[in-house]
């Protein structure tokens, strides 16, 4: 299964993997495990209209503590939280990357995946993520304001 993603480094706090239920390409793996690659851990295919079979694999990682969108994606799963960064964007997770600066385990992370012959290609990709000091009261509001 191919995904994309912009933060490779959130993937050691993946829950599941979605894809959209009407999508054919999918169908037949919903409901199976996959082995998450670089940990010990395995996840769930998960169906959810989130998903835009349209965009990209049509497979979106779920990261429920780092993405108001999977978190909302979690909850309608009843999917496990992970945080995997400490308040300064420092990862939390013990093993090879525990301590790494977000930006140092997104590097070590992908050198990784290649390494293990899982890495299909990297494209550069400008997108808007507002810096973790700003994120954080964002975040806090959020949650206040969803009853959390």
């Amino acid at each position: 299964m191919e995904i994309a993603t912009t933060r490779p480094e959130t993937m050691l706090g993946d829950t599941a993997v979605a894809v959209n239920p009407e999508d054919e390409r999918y169908r037949d793996i919903v409901g199976k495990m996959l082995k998450l690659p670089l940990t010990d851990r395995e996840i769930p295919v998960i169906a959810d209209s989130y998903v835009d079979k349209e965009f990209g694999t049509g497979c979106v990682k779920i990261t429920p503590a780092h993405d108001p969108n999977d978190f909302e994606v979690g909850k309608r799963h009843n999917l496990e939280e992970l945080v995997i960064l400490n308040d300064d964007a420092t990862v939390n997770v013990p093993g090879p990357y525990f301590g790494m600066d977000r930006y140092q385990a997104r590097k070590a992370i992908v050198a990784d995946l290649k390494a293990q012959g899982l890495l299909v290609k990297v494209v550069p990709h400008a997108h808007n993520v507002v810096p973790m000091t700003a994120a954080k009261p964002q975040w806090s509001r959020w949650l206040s304001s969803s009853g959390l």
